[in-house]
């Protein structure tokens, strides 16, 4: 019986592997070499895909394959489109993997299955399996990071779009003109990672101190170190303070904006906030909640808005799954 899976996340800076079998065995990392446009990318992680299987006494008789995240679209479980800062352009990755990994197993590359997705995609299908949507089957995962990120699971599945793109949640345009500061970096304006993300946080919050009198901490910061952190505006929205607190219910109003509208498409079991502003924790998702209730629609307002829990170790979870479904799958037919 194939018993073993491994899950792979690729990252612009380190890749995360997983290696699971009734649960997680072990973990470990390898820094990603960008260099000649990404081309040793794919060949390192069959070298230490193959060193931890010789390890564990994995090898072809009961590995049941590979799951691969990826910062790029991935339509069809194997090319990635524009993983730009990989330096990869339209790159058949889970072929070439399985084709390396063969080569060093002296098997037929059919013998080990391999399959991609877009890396927030997988990291949502990961909470699913065991995180914080754990009791769902379809769901919503926004994460909230340098820029705003996002996946969608329908049915225990990851739902791709017709081109790769589902699941694109920052590029919602959902932003009043009021409130929006510049262009979006997808050239936009008005999209929901201009306000939600960690760096639109900051540069709303930049905005409104522009652009009121109110007396807050984050303006005595601001004299003091010259910027402030999103983790600054949190703090002291916790703390009380009035323009730290406006701030944050603009931010949440959007984002429960944007997740209502979603939710009226998707109609999920459940929708998780994750991402480094996760770390807000409770304070956040209840401000998300309470917007989101408040705008969406009337069938839909006791969805419930949860955090995700797995953190950088969603998107090996997730890439396991992929393999692990698959073979459950299989079996049923069988």
């Amino acid at each position: 019986m194939k018993k073993w899976t491994i899950g792979v996340d690729v990252g612009g800076t380190e890749i995360k592997f997983g290696l699971f079998g009734d649960s997680l065995k072990e973990k470990w990392f390898i820094p990603t070499n960008v260099s000649e446009h990404g081309s040793h990318i794919l060949p390192e992680i069959a070298e230490t895909i193959v060193d931890k299987c010789r390890i564990f006494g994995v090898d072809i008789t009961n590995l049941a394959g590979v799951g691969m995240g990826l910062p790029g679209p991935v339509p069809d479980g194997n090319m990635v489109r524009g993983c730009v800062n990989l330096g990869w352009s339209n790159v058949a990755a889970a072929r070439e993997l399985s084709e390396l990994l063969a080569g060093a197993f002296s098997c037929q590359p059919e013998d080990i299955p391999v399959r991609a997705a877009n890396d927030a995609n997988v990291a949502a299908l990961g909470e699913m399996w065991l995180g914080g949507g754990k009791s769902c089957k379809s769901l919503i995962m926004v994460t909230l990071g340098t820029g705003v990120g996002g996946g969608v699971v329908i049915d225990g599945r990851i739902y791709n779009g017709a081109s790769g793109c589902a699941g694109e949640i920052g590029h919602i345009i959902c932003v009043d003109e009021k409130d929006i500061t510049g262009n979006c970096s997808c050239g936009n304006r008005g999209c929901l990672e201009q306000i939600a993300s960690a760096t639109g946080i900051v540069k709303y919050a930049r905005h409104y101190l522009d652009e009121t009198d109110i007396p807050s901490v984050l303006r005595e910061l601001l004299r003091e170190k010259g910027n402030i952190s999103t983790k600054d505006v949190f703090d002291a929205g916790k703390n009380g303070d009035e323009a730290a607190e406006q701030i944050i219910d603009t931010v949440t109003k959007y984002l429960g904006r944007a997740l209502a509208g979603i939710s009226a498409v998707i109609n999920p079991e459940c929708i998780l906030i994750g991402g480094g502003v996760s770390a807000a924790g409770e304070y956040l998702r209840e401000k998300v909640a309470h917007h989101f209730r408040e705008q969406a629609f009337s069938e839909l307002k006791n969805t419930p808005v949860r955090l995700a829990v797995l953190g950088n170790e969603a998107g090996i979870f997730g890439a396991a799954y992929m393999m692990i479904s698959e073979r459950m799958r299989e079996d049923s037919i069988l």
